[in-house]
């Protein structure tokens, strides 16, 4: 199973990705993680990473291109995976496209996790106390859901038009959430 999981920062794709994966026996891709582990480790990537991150911004293709394409290239990734966190803009669809292309399979499925967004930023705010996150005040969160609207929502369609789409209800307790996804992808044929 090859899929997407997509939805405003603070829908839960993270914690619903780890459900979905163990689910189906495939790793969860957090582009998120990785950028913080390269950052915690102070690697040049991680300190090109952090000057966008904490501004609310997205981390350019070219890099996040080349992390994703190492990541889907190691051998637990073969029998499919989860992406959480990319592709964030048309010009990563297009080259996830080409990456998935050359290995001759496709992409099952796109969940999308719909959410209030006034809840959104009530859900960050409150991990930004819980984990300490420096990078969510309430001025960066905000921004990083405007990023979201501008260069993410747009997929949306594209995979719409695919007849890939599954749009389900983030709102509510994780194992409801979790539960609404199964049923959602229960029905997706694996490529």
């Amino acid at each position: 199973m090859r899929l997407i999981l997509m939805g405003p920062p603070g829908a839960g794709k993270g914690t619903q990705a780890r459900f979905v994966a163990e689910h189906f026996g495939i790793p969860a891709i957090s582009t998120g993680d990785i950028f913080r582990a390269n950052v915690s480790q102070g690697t040049p990537l991680g300190v090109e990473a952090k000057r966008f991150m904490d501004a609310g911004e997205y981390v350019p293709d070219e890099v996040t291109n080349l992390m994703v394409r190492n990541r889907i290239d190691e051998a637990d990734a073969s029998p499919g995976f989860l992406l959480d966190g990319y592709p964030r803009t048309l010009a990563q669809v297009t080259e996830l496209d080409g990456m998935i292309g050359f290995t001759g399979h496709q992409l099952d499925a796109v969940v999308v996790l719909t959410v209030d967004p006034e809840e959104l930023v009530q859900r960050l705010l409150q991990r930004a106390q819980t984990d300490g996150r420096a990078d969510d005040t309430e001025d960066v969160i905000r921004r990083r859901q405007e990023v979201y609207a501008e260069q993410t929502e747009p997929l949306i369609g594209v995979y719409r038009e695919r007849g890939i789409l599954v749009e389900v209800d983030g709102m509510g307790e994780v194992d409801e959430v979790t539960t609404r996804i199964f049923d959602a992808l229960d029905v997706v044929p694996q490529s």
